[in-house]
């Protein structure tokens, strides 16, 4: 089952795990929870919507190399709603 995204683990160590995430229009990384701090890092100048666990909605501009991070915990549902192109960012996750 496609939900229009997948991402691919690059590197996975005793430190970090780095993912190359890519959304496809109209695609969607379904309802998940970050157990671990991490960073994004923005491949492409795009948009991208995001709905919080508590409903709350914000749209994310990306800049490429303009990195954020997010605490452990977050959690929320990342959606392609407005481009024509793919989406795609770096996840680095902090596992220890």
């Amino acid at each position: 089952m496609s939900n229009g995204s997948h991402g691919e683990v690059q590197l996975e160590n005793e430190h970090f795990r780095v993912t190359k995430w890519t959304i496809e229009p109209g695609g969607v990384i379904p309802m998940h929870r970050h157990d671990y701090e991490y960073v994004v890092v923005p491949m492409v100048e795009d948009r991208m919507h995001v709905v919080n666990a508590d409903g709350s909605e914000i749209v994310a501009e990306l800049v490429p190399g303009a990195s954020y991070t997010r605490p452990s915990g977050s959690e929320h549902q990342v959606e392609n709603r407005y481009s024509d192109s793919d989406v795609v960012f770096v996840e680095v996750e902090k596992l220890a």
